[in-house]
């Protein structure tokens, strides 16, 4: 994540004039600041819960399909 921040904070300061007032260290601490109050996640982490989510939704299904045959023979 810290890449991403970085990449972005170049382009930013490729792209923003500066001054005395707004130097490109005043520009990386705020972007950095604001990133550290986001709830943002890693990729991997991300990756990982969809990956239980899936496995969830998988025996979801699974369990409906038994309930509707146990119905079906019940009837």
């Amino acid at each position: 994540m810290v890449s991403h921040i970085q990449q972005l904070i170049d382009q930013l300061q490729q792209h923003l004039p500066t001054d005395e007032f707004f130097s490109r260290q005043d520009l990386k601490r705020l972007i950095e600041s604001a990133a550290s109050r986001l709830d943002l996640v890693t990729r991997d982490q991300f990756d990982a819960q969809t990956a239980v989510l899936q496995r969830t939704r998988e025996k979801l299904e699974q369990l409906e399909a038994k309930f509707q045959e146990l119905e079906n023979k019940k009837d």
